[in-house]
């Protein structure tokens, strides 16, 4: 099985497949470019600091935490529109 490198990107960048999807779309927008400055923000820090271990350290943690910042996000909108789901159930 080939897994192409759209895909991947497609469930984080494509709005209408990503755990942002339940969110509307003026709150999906503001999201999505917080989170692209976030990580214009990590990949400068990375690559500024490429010639001196250390702070290749620093851009390997930049990156870390921009990945689990991306994963919160996603997992909280995941986890309210769940909750949503379940009160429009239950009414």
């Amino acid at each position: 099985m080939k897994i192409s490198c759209a895909e991947p990107y497609g469930l984080v960048m494509n709005e209408e497949r990503n755990p942002l999807m339940r969110l509307p779309k003026v709150v999906r927008f503001q999201i999505m470019v917080i989170l692209s400055i976030m990580w214009s923000a990590i990949f400068c820090v990375a690559m500024g600091s490429f010639v001196w271990w250390g702070e290749l350290v620093v851009g390997h943690v930049a990156i870390a935490t921009g990945i689990l910042m991306t994963t919160l996000t996603f997992r909280e909108a995941t986890r309210r529109g769940s909750a949503k789901s379940l009160h429009a159930d239950q009414r």
